[in-house]
């Protein structure tokens, strides 16, 4: 995504799974990069971890 990724609109390098098409791939955007998994942020599904993002890119 060239101009950047708006809150609310799904990475269009998402895979059907819900996988990074470009992890590991030097291509991948450096902020992807430094986004590491965290229990506190992702939560136990999904849901909770989209939920757990909308507040803070709404924070922000």
């Amino acid at each position: 995504m060239p101009q950047g990724k708006p809150p609310g609109v799904r990475c269009a390098q998402l895979d059907d799974n819900n996988l990074c098409r470009l992890f590991g791939d030097p291509r991948r955007p450096d902020v992807c990069k430094r986004f590491n998994y965290d229990p506190e942020l992702c939560g136990t599904s999904r849901n909770q971890a989209l939920v757990n993002l909308a507040a803070w890119e709404a924070a922000t």
